[in-house]
């Protein structure tokens, strides 16, 4: 092969990287500020059937045939990572996944077992605990949830790499975005927190608006820090 085809070649190459670069490095971002755990989601897809078909009908037969599945997609979840954005959430994560682990060898030795009663009541735990721990990932409101993707680039990737004009250039959609959090309707089961939710979703407002008026860099990261303290007061509500 002649040099000039072989550099052509690699300049292919090269290019080719250098143009995928930003959409890789976009990718991982947008996975690390997105809550979710493909893990746990891939094993709705043993539960559902489990919970809504077997289980109703009191089909032991198959209840013992989805063990395999259920072994297989739980021992992925023990291993699962959770985004970025969930590191908060990692103990309460830990200790579903201990608990998760103990309803699965339970079902497992159920549907080894002869005793359809007691594998009918493992089913049973099964689900209740992968609801549980869909709750600790799952946001409370699509709103809070939206602030929240925001202030995490902004907390753990412009603050401590001191970009302050992209902190100034997102302080506006902050303020938006805690705006909607005190306009966001809550679940009937939070109904007895309104006071709290209302108190704490106006410090939110507030300091993400002091933020925005913050011009010289030097109050900047005070300021992000004050956000992110008042977000994590919002959190503590729903608790």
């Amino acid at each position: 092969m002649k040099k000039s085809a072989v550099f052509r070649l690699v300049l292919i190459f090269i290019l080719a990287f250098v143009f995928s670069l930003p959409t890789a490095l976009a990718a991982g971002q947008s996975q690390e500020t997105e809550s979710t755990v493909p893990e746990l989601t891939a094993f709705h897809e043993v539960i559902y059937p489990i919970w809504h078909t077997a289980y109703p009908e009191k089909d032991y037969a198959a209840l013992r045939k989805f063990a395999p599945e259920v072994k297989a997609g739980a021992e992925k979840i023990y291993t699962a990572k959770l985004p970025g954005i969930l590191h908060e959430r990692q103990a309460k994560w830990d200790l579903g996944v201990a608990e998760l682990k103990k309803g699965v060898d339970v079902y497992l030795a159920a549907a080894a077992g002869q005793n359809d009663q007691a594998l009918l009541s493992s089913a049973e735990t099964l689900h209740s605990l992968y609801e549980m721990m869909v709750r600790i990932i799952r946001p409370v409101l699509k709103e809070v949830d939206d602030f929240h993707k925001v202030l995490y680039v902004v907390y753990h990737q412009y603050l401590p790499g001191k970009d302050y004009d992209k902190i100034r250039g997102v302080a506006g959609e902050l303020v938006t975005k805690a705006e909607a959090i005190g306009r966001a309707a809550l679940p009937k089961r939070l109904k007895p927190k309104a006071e709290a939710f209302h108190k704490a979703t106006t410090d939110l407002y507030e300091s993400a608006k002091a933020l925005a008026a913050t011009k010289p860099d030097a109050g900047l990261a005070a300021a992000v820090e004050n956000v992110h303290s008042k977000y994590q007061d919002l959190e503590k509500v729903f608790e």
